[in-house]
């Protein structure tokens, strides 16, 4: 990716608004979902992630803490655009991040059958089928067993690394 991508956290009214619009846009929008159907109860206690290049929002993600050991990740959507350039690798560290700063010991997610791929090469297993989302997104069920905290801590920053010099 040529660009500057920065992933953060939504500071303002505006990028609260723009992010939700492209999690709907990628994620509720092809299937005739209406707006609102983006968003769910856990809103208010998750963490919010952005990717930002070229000045607009381009990629985003939700993590929250079930509880002291287990943390789960939603919503991953990345504009068409966009995506096969490292952007959703890159929010997925953050998240990592995040989890690994408060100790957690599994990430666990839904996954749409078409990212499973994707989410087994950032070290997640398939524990079993998920629900079928709107009649024909079929899911799966899966899961992240961190390491201890320095081996993962290293394992973060040289995923990192990798990414800055690809």
């Amino acid at each position: 990716m040529a660009e500057i991508l920065i992933i953060r956290q939504p500071k303002t009214e505006k990028e609260f608004e723009l992010m939700y619009n492209l999690r709907w846009r990628v994620l509720r929008k092809p299937w005739d979902r209406p707006r609102g159907s983006e968003k769910d109860e856990d809103e208010s206690i998750s963490s919010h992630f952005i990717a930002i290049a070229d000045n607009k929002i381009i990629g985003t993600a939700r993590y929250h803490k079930i509880n002291e050991k287990v943390g789960r990740v939603r919503y991953l959507a990345v504009a068409e655009e966009y995506r096969g350039r490292g952007v959703a690798r890159s929010i997925m560290e953050a998240i990592d991040l995040t989890a690994c700063n408060q100790n957690l010991k599994y990430l666990i997610l839904s996954a749409r059958h078409t990212a499973a791929e994707f989410f087994k090469k950032m070290g997640y297993k398939i524990m079993g089928e998920g629900k079928t989302l709107f009649g024909e997104i079929k899911h799966y069920k899966m899961v992240k067993k961190f390491k201890e905290n320095i081996s993962r801590m290293q394992e973060i920053i040289d995923n990192l690394r990798k990414t800055l010099d690809s």
